[in-house]
């Protein structure tokens, strides 16, 4: 085991797609859930720091919950429709909410964008675009390198 000191770590951090931590984990809710999942995170400790409805491609009510002074949320997304792509990927899961997606905090999204682009990912947004709270995001298919899935959606974020 090698010894990293946190500015070797932090270097190595801004080079490649220049993920700095994990910004957020999004977890699904079925509709009509919401708000008995923000009581139960409630009772854990977290706090609510933002709501939020998103329209477009999303179509979703969001609730981002944070505990203690980290910078890593919990966002909970319940689907506004039947065409909300989260309410496809319940309707997957068998009608049962859970992992939704993991996004990743950078401080240069153009460039992560341009730099996995390069690099053959398959990204599902053309460009960055708006997010919740005033972010910008764009999305990596869960599927995004042939014969390396990371198997779960992963979202780009820059605040």
């Amino acid at each position: 085991m090698t010894d990293s000191k946190p500015s070797e770590v932090s270097d190595f951090s801004r080079q490649l797609p220049g993920f700095l931590f994990v910004d957020h984990i999004a977890i699904a809710v079925p509709r009509g859930g919401l708000e008995a999942q923000v009581a139960a995170y409630a009772q854990l400790g977290f706090r609510e720091i933002h709501r939020e409805e998103i329209g477009g491609g999303d179509q979703v009510r969001e609730v981002l919950l944070k505990i203690g002074g980290g910078p890593n949320l919990i966002q909970l997304i319940e689907p506004l429709g039947d065409d909300s792509p989260v309410q496809k990927s319940i309707d997957r899961n068998g009608g049962k909410g859970g992992l939704n997606h993991i996004g990743f905090r950078v401080s240069d999204i153009e460039a992560a964008h341009g730099y996995l682009q390069g690099e053959g990912f398959r990204i599902l947004d053309a460009a960055p675009r708006p997010g919740s709270r005033g972010t910008t995001v764009f999305f990596l298919h869960p599927k995004a390198l042939p014969g390396a899935p990371f198997d779960v959606l992963i979202e780009v974020v820059q605040e």
